[in-house]
């Protein structure tokens, strides 16, 4: 019934296993990759035929976590997988981006990747699992697919390179001070297509010589994937890529001279506007089969590309006039807003960001639930990207995947050089308003999320600043790197690398290649102009500001932190709640305490921060012997007073301790409910607290200290 094609390798401490051919048989390719314990399911569907009229590609990836994988029901009120999670956007993204330019150019098929995770052992980290699937399963599905790729994840522990670290060492990387890298990477036999990465302060060479150790690693993955086409492979499809080369000859004729003279305008809306009456010109001159070419678009695109590509590649200026180092001019303020706890406005060139932090507390954490258990985050950060950024009119929605993966690369970079939640116990909230964009308004969220922590008073270790990188590779091996690209660069060019870091080295690294044929050299000259680009904008930073504020908003809370034994938490927080409820209520501060013993206190009243504190503490302190105390008289009788000096804790003054005189009773000298000082003098026998009164000043708390009588002199 089934003809089931097995194939199996041993990778790093693992076994990888690709199997086809008794699931999803309807399916044009499907693969079960498994590695150790973790399996997840790809399947590859295509249409047969192109939408008429139809202008781009259609590939949709949709990767998927069932939380039955790691043996988990779902949390919430429906018990249902519901929208896609972080997680499941940023995975998506991973096996779209590298594979993406790999289909032929020209195929305008629909293509639907669905890859779903089936079982998750907890140690291997089922993203890669699924890019592997995905890539094997286009390979077997006769799509027109120039694959296959492999992927893998590399790890940085002790100078030494980790392949497939376990995800427990890569969950919140910023506690594990020993492991200091987080990379993804994917490519074919030949070239790297896409790298992802988490860093802390890895130098350029290190983080070269990881995507060298991941791309090595990947080859027997794409040897397997190959092995496993040869048994299971389905004929390819019969699609052979247009020709539109007499087209593109008409379109070239009918509007070069004014496409040149459109890219030759600096501003970007001038530009655009320029380019579109470019356009029409040269629809103006096409005859009605040419304007009902399917190709037409295509035809226009190459003629833009060239003209772009072709004035850099022979040394001329890009389209802005600068050379291919040059970074745009560069504007960065701070304290922009009078509300908020910390902002900044960075401008570079046509790309702005407005960028604020909010600091809050523990309860603003949020709790992520993921397939390898739940877990809360102090740092988060939210990019948005609305229409009127490049000057357009569009819909306003929730979230796309573009703007989650970009929100993403953001915190990566910056949450290297957070402060330990220790040291510095606030929830830090960063929401990146890309106000103008013309080319990386990531990276400029990365630099003006900088500028706005440290506003907002967050002792950061170091600034970071991130610059986006590109590459025209020409036919004929001619190539060049250009530093802050353009939206037009990047669109008609052949390569996104954006780096982001400190000036000690980089948190943060995305690659996404569109050619293949990416060597060493190109990609250590782009590593080594990001860094000289990254100088220089930390620099311009530090012209607004070069480290975290000392003092805090007005209206940013204060959180006072302490630590408490655990074998008193029940104390603090007593039956019910109800002595907690009672600190919070007196002090008007909002209390948290976890089960490590670590008590958060927060307001933006000092005093009321105190007063918890001194609340808590005098439940969970032991009193000190030969320490003075304000305490309250709570009962008398004939051989002394009882008084509440700590917290619930009672002792006795006895009454010859009471005054420097003799008294026949305490009530000579005290009543009930008066407030007194009175010094711990220590403990009897049984363990009775035994209190003093006559040795401190009752009027400033302060110990009376015996004067000496002067010596004599002989004589």
């Amino acid at each position: 019934m089934f003809n089931v094609t097995k194939k199996s390798i041993q990778w790093g401490e693992e076994t990888l296993t690709l199997e086809t051919g008794k699931v999803a048989r309807q399916a044009d390719g499907s693969v079960i990759a498994t590695l150790g314990e973790t399996s997840v399911m790809a399947n590859v569907t295509f249409a047969k035929e192109a939408k008429p009229g139809q202008d781009f590609f259609p590939l949709t990836v949709h990767y998927q976590e069932k939380y039955y994988a790691a043996g988990k029901i779902p949390g919430g009120f429906f018990k249902r997988e519901a929208r896609p999670s972080e997680k499941e956007t940023l995975t998506s993204r991973l096996i779209d981006r590298p594979c993406r330019p790999l289909f032929v150019p020209g195929f305008k098929h629909e293509v639907l990747v669905m890859a779903t995770v089936l079982s998750c052992d907890l140690v291997n980290d089922p993203d890669v699992v699924a890019m592997i699937a995905a890539s094997a399963a286009l390979t077997i599905s006769g799509v027109p697919f120039m694959g296959p790729i492999g992927a893998a994840r590399v790890g940085f522990v002790n100078g030494e390179y980790v392949l497939n670290p376990a995800m427990d060492d890569m969950t919140k990387l910023r506690d594990n001070p020993e492991q200091r890298l987080d990379l993804v990477i994917a490519g074919t036999k030949d070239a790297v297509m896409m790298v992802e990465s988490e860093a802390y302060e890895l130098t350029e060479e290190e983080m070269l010589g990881a995507v060298k150790f991941g791309h090595d690693a990947m080859q027997p993955v794409i040897d397997l994937i190959i092995s496993l086409a040869e048994d299971a492979a389905k004929e390819p499809f019969d699609f052979t890529p247009p020709d539109y080369s007499d087209l593109y000859a008409k379109v070239k004729e009918a509007g070069e001279a004014e496409m040149r003279a459109a890219f030759a305008i600096k501003d970007k809306q001038e530009r655009s506007n320029a380019i579109s009456a470019a356009v029409d010109t040269i629809k103006s001159k096409l005859s009605e089969d040419d304007l009902a070419d399917i190709n037409l678009g295509s035809a226009i695109k190459k003629l833009e590309s060239g003209i772009l590509r072709g004035d850099i590649i022979n040394g001329g200026a890009r389209i802005d006039g600068r050379d291919t180092k040059t970074v745009r001019p560069i504007v960065a303020e701070v304290g922009m807003l009078p509300r908020t706890h910390g902002s900044a406005l960075f401008t570079r060139g046509e790309t702005q960001g407005l960028v604020v932090t909010t600091l809050g507390t523990g309860d603003d954490e949020q709790i992520i639930d993921a397939l390898n258990g739940n877990y809360r985050s102090n740092f988060l950060l939210h990019y948005n990207f609305p229409p009127y950024s490049v000057g357009e009119v569009g819909r306003v929605g929730s979230p796309g995947r573009r703007e989650i993966g970009h929100g993403k690369l953001a915190w990566r970079a910056l949450q290297a050089v957070l402060p330990a939640a220790t040291d510095f116990p606030y929830t830090i909230r960063v929401v990146s308003e890309i106000t103008e964009s013309n080319g990386s308004s990531s990276m400029a969220s990365v630099c003006g999320g900088s500028l706005s922590m440290m506003d907002a008073g967050v002792p950061l270790k170091a600034p970071v600043a991130g610059v986006a990188m590109g590459l025209i590779l020409e036919d004929d091996g001619k190539w060049a790197v250009l530093t802050d690209i353009l939206g037009d660069e990047d669109h008609l060019g052949d390569m996104d690398f954006k780096v982001a870091g400190t000036e000690a080295g980089i948190t943060s690294l995305q690659m996404d290649i569109k050619v293949a044929g990416i060597t060493p050299a190109i990609m250590e000259q782009a590593l080594a102009q990001a860094k000289d680009g990254r100088m220089h904008i930390l620099g311009e930073m530090s012209k607004a500001l070069s480290a975290g504020r000392q003092e805090f908003s007005a209206h940013a809370p204060r959180i006072e932190t302490m630590q408490i034994p655990t074998d008193k938490i029940r104390e603090v927080i007593g039956s019910g709640g109800k002595v907690i409820r009672e600190i919070v209520e007196v002090s008007g501060a909002k209390v948290d305490i976890n089960d490590d013993g670590i008590i958060k206190i927060a307001s933006a009243n000092a005093e009321a921060i105190k007063k918890a504190y001194d609340m808590i503490y005098s439940i969970v302190a032991e009193p000190e012997e030969g320490k003075i105390y304000r305490g309250k008289v709570v009962k008398l009788v004939d051989f002394g007073a009882f008084v509440n000096f700590f917290g619930k804790r009672d002792g006795l003054v006895h009454v010859s301790q009471i005054a420097g005189k003799r008294l026949n009773h305490p009530n000579e000298a005290l009543k009930e409910g008066q407030e007194v000082w009175v010094k711990l003098l220590g403990f009897d026998d049984r363990g009775k607290v035994r209190l003093g009164m006559k040795m401190v000043d009752q009027e400033t708390g302060e110990e009376i200290v015996a004067e000496k009588k002067e010596e004599q002199p002989e004589g």
